[in-house]
């Protein structure tokens, strides 16, 4: 089996539910995304959707460019070759964004997987057949707007809720957090992701405050690159401190991080950290050192998808994540993620196990490179 074709369309969409607000630069206005398609000589094909960054034709002709004749007449078996000559060619003038391999490296395994007749997951190796949900927040206008949408993922039946707050003034944020708790009560599981805005003093007081409120875990408070300050919070904080998620170059980025204990918990996606098989190595490096790999989100349900492939297929993520309100990504997908009662359900369809809504692709692409 060969790859014979790699398709690359460059999408862009309009948001249904956002504002230019839901960035903190204020500057939302679209989403940009690859649709990525590999044949094979045997007839097979698999599609997966891709990060674009600001630009989707910008991307997709530097991406496909670069990929489209490293991936052609390769069998998707040799994933791991791939990988690795892959890490060769990169270093020798390719310096591809930490977005690029991804889909490339999924669409291997949808390959692979599809022709064993195995649901992707369990072709990895499946550990469970379903995972616990929680909703992950844009940036919200208003402190008490967080407490109304941490109310309604609770109705949802979401298991989990995490705030993405502004980041202009520290008191507003820590309001914020108080008044989710206060909203959704004592035993509702909650996480904070302040997203790179303090310094080491501001993230200290505002982590035994998130201590003091219950929250599960405290997420990239600073810059993922400032390993000194992050090591130095880890150790401060009786929270766990969660990070690594920007890092390029995973899993070997993540190996000094893990056992310095530079975080508590590291993160990886099939979109930013090199498709399934740098999730699978992030994962099991850091299961080996008694380390989480939360798995973070993909941001395109297409995309998300496989992430919940992947939390399947490891026992060290306590989450599957989704960005919130769901209905505001839920696009390039026939029908909703298979989620029931807060609970994320595995397909058992081989490959991917779900279908693609072309109709809604065909609509969004406004190039194909």
């Amino acid at each position: 089996m060969k790859i014979s074709e790699v398709e690359v369309r460059c999408c862009r969409r309009l948001p249904d539910a956002f504002d230019a607000g839901a960035f903190r630069t204020g500057d939302f206005s679209a989403f940009q995304f690859l649709a990525v398609t590999m044949k094979t000589d045997e007839g097979l094909s698999a599609t997966t959707f891709g990060f674009a960054g600001r630009s989707a034709e910008g991307a997709g002709k530097l991406i496909a460019d670069t990929l489209r004749p490293f991936m052609l007449g390769r069998d998707p078996r040799d994933r791991e070759r791939a990988w690795h000559e892959f890490r060769t060619a990169d270093r020798w003038w390719g310096h591809l964004p930490i977005y690029g391999y991804g889909p490339f490296d999924t669409l291997q395994w949808l390959l692979s997987a599809e022709a064993a007749g195995q649901p992707l997951y369990k072709y990895i190796g499946a550990y469970r057949d379903d995972v616990p949900v929680y909703g992950s927040s844009m940036i919200l206008a208003k402190p008490e707007d967080y407490a109304k949408e941490a109310l309604r993922a609770k109705a949802e039946g979401l298991k989990a809720y995490k705030l993405h707050t502004p980041g202009k003034d520290l008191e507003e944020d820590l309001e914020a957090h108080r008044l989710v708790r206060e909203a959704v009560g004592p035993d509702f599981t909650l996480m904070s992701d302040p997203v790179s805005t303090f310094n080491l003093e501001q993230a200290i007081r505002f982590g035994r405050a998130l201590e003091a409120l219950g929250y599960y875990w405290y997420e990239e408070p600073l810059y993922d690159e400032d390993v000194h300050a992050l090591r130095e919070l880890t150790r401060t904080l009786e929270i766990p401190l969660v990070g690594t998620e920007v890092l390029a170059k995973h899993p070997y980025s993540i190996a000094e991080c893990i056992a310095t204990r530079v975080v508590d918990r590291v993160r990886a996606d099939v979109s930013w950290t090199g498709g399934v098989t740098g999730v699978m190595k992030t994962a099991r490096l850091a299961e080996a050192f008694g380390v989480n790999c939360e798995i973070h989100t993909s941001i395109f349900h297409p995309a998300e998808i496989v992430n919940l492939h992947c939390c399947a297929a490891v026992k060290n993520c306590d989450f599957f994540e989704l960005l919130y309100p769901v209905e505001g990504f839920a696009f390039g997908l026939k029908d909703p993620l298979p989620i029931e009662n807060g609970v994320a359900k595995l397909p058992s369809r081989a490959g991917l196990g779900v279908d693609l809504d072309w109709d809604d692709i065909d609509r969004c692409t406004v190039a194909i490179v």
